[in-house]
C-alpha cells in the first residue's frame, strides 16, 4: 500500500494548491517594485521571471520521478543516505517556517494599517491562526479542498479590478516599450521569481497526487494562473497610475480600489482586504503544514498538534515582544528572497544532475 494513499489529492486540487501558495502578499507590492526598478517595462520582467519559475518547476517534477512514492525527504534518504534526508528536513523546515512567518506577519501589518489600527498585534495574530488549527491538521487532502474552495470563491476578483479602469486609465503609460535597457529588465526579473515561490512545494505534494503522469501539466497550469493574476493587477496599476505616481504607494494594488464606491459601501479596498485573507490563508496554512511535516520527519515523531502549538507560540511571542513594522518586514522579505533564489532555483538543478549521474553510474555497473 502507498504510504500517502489515504491523503491523496486530485489534479485540480494539486493545481489550485500550488497556485494558492504562489498568490500571496506579493500581489500587493509587486506593481510598485516593478515600477521602481524597471518602470512600466516591469511587465516584461514578469514574463521572464515566470519562464524561469516554470523551468525550475518542471525540473522539480523531473527530480521527483526518481522516487515517485515519497517526498523529497524520502528521496534524499533513499539515494544519498538517511543523514541527507535529515539535513533536507532541517533546511526545508527552516525555509517553510520563514516563508510562513513572513506571510503571517505581513498579514497582521496589513490588517493593523487598513482595518484594525487599535487592535493589539497579538490578538490579530491569534484570530488569524484560529482557522489554521481547524484546517492544517487535516493534512494535504483538506488543504487541497480548501484551496479549491477559495479559488472558486475568488473568481469575481479579476472582474472587480476592471472597475477602477472605468474611472480612469491611460494606456499611453505603457509606451514606449523597452524604455529601460535589457540589463535592468533582466535584473528586475529576479524580483518576480520570488513572487512565484510556492511551486517548490511540489517536492512534498508529488507523492500525494493521484495522477502523477499529469504532474507537469498541472504545474504548467498553476504557473499560468499565477502569471495571469500578477500580469492583470500589474497592468491595471500601470495604466491607472502614472509612472511616477505608482512608486508613491506602498500597496498600489489596494490603493487603486479607493476610487471604487457602491451605495452601501464607501471603502471597497477594506472589504477587499478582509476577503483577501482567505487567499492569504492558502499560502500560510500549507507553509505551516509543511513546516510541521518536516519537523516531525526530522525528529521521527507524529505529534502534529504539539508542533503546531509550538509554532503558534513562537509567532505570537514575536509580535508581543518585538512589535513588527513594515521596514522590518521589508528587510525580512529581502533576506528571504535572496535565500530562496539560491535554495529553490539552484537546488533542483544540482539535485537533478546528481541523480542523473548516480543513475547512469548504476546502469554502467549493471552492464
Amino acid at each position: 500500500m502507498k504510504k500517502y494513499a489515504l491523503n491523496e489529492i486530485t489534479l485540480m486540487q494539486y493545481i489550485l494548491a500550488i497556485h494558492g501558495m504562489q498568490v500571496g502578499i506579493g500581489v500587493f507590492q509587486l506593481p510598485r517594485l516593478l515600477a521602481e526598478k524597471a518602470g512600466t517595462d516591469g511587465w516584461i520582467s514578469l514574463f521572464i521571471g515566470w519562464l524561469v519559475a516554470l523551468a525550475v518547476s518542471l525540473v522539480i517534477i523531473r527530480v521527483m520521478r526518481y522516487y515517485p512514492e515519497g517526498t523529497l525527504l524520502e528521496l534524499l534518504s533513499h539515494h544519498f543516505g538517511r543523514w541527507a534526508g535529515k539535513l533536507g528536513a532541517l533546511v526545508f523546515c527552516a525555509y517553510f517556517f520563514y516563508f510562513f512567518f513572513i506571510v503571517i506577519v505581513r498579514a497582521v501589518l496589513f490588517l493593523k494599517l487598513w482595518i484594525l489600527p487599535q487592535t493589539p498585534d497579538a490578538m490579530i495574530m491569534v484570530l488569524i491562526l484560529i482557522p489554521s488549527y481547524l484546517i492544517v491538521p487535516g493534512g494535504v487532502r483538506i488543504l487541497g479542498r480548501y484551496a479549491e474552495l477559495v479559488f472558486y470563491m475568488a473568481l469575481w476578483v479579476p472582474f472587480f479590478y476592471l472597475l477602477p479602469l472605468s474611472v480612469s486609465h491611460h494606456w499611453l503609460h505603457l509606451l514606449p516599450l523597452l524604455k529601460e535597457d535589457w540589463k535592468t529588465i533582466l535584473e528586475t526579473s529576479l524580483t518576480t521569481i520570488v513572487s512565484f515561490l510556492g511551486f517548490e512545494t511540489a517536492f512534498f505534494l508529488y507523492p500525494f497526487l493521484q495522477q502523477k503522469q499529469s504532474a507537469s501539466k498541472g504545474m504548467i497550469i498553476a504557473n499560468i494562473l499565477t502569471m495571469m493574476v500578477y500580469l492583470g493587477v500589474t497592468l491595471v496599476c500601470f495604466v491607472f497610475f502614472s509612472p511616477d505616481e505608482i512608486t508613491r504607494y506602498n500597496e498600489p494594488t489596494l490603493s487603486v480600489l479607493k476610487v471604487t464606491e457602491l451605495r452601501f459601501v464607501e471603502r471597497m479596498e477594506i472589504v477587499f482586504l478582509a476577503f483577501y485573507l482567505f487567499i492569504l490563508s492558502t499560502t500560510s496554512m500549507p507553509m505551516m503544514y509543511f513546516t510541521i511535516f518536516c519537523s516531525n520527519w526530522l525528529f521521527g515523531t507524529k505529534a502534529f498538534r504539539g508542533h503546531f502549538l509550538v509554532l503558534v507560540a513562537v509567532v505570537v511571542a514575536y509580535v508581543v515582544f518585538f512589535v513588527p513594522t513594515f521596514p522590518q518586514s521589508d528587510k525580512s522579505q529581502k533576506i528571504f528572497g535572496n535565500i530562496a533564489l539560491y535554495l529553490i532555483v539552484g537546488f533542483p538543478f544540482v539535485l537533478w544532475f546528481m541523480l542523473w549521474i548516480k543513475t547512469r553510474s548504476a546502469r554502467r555497473k549493471l552492464a
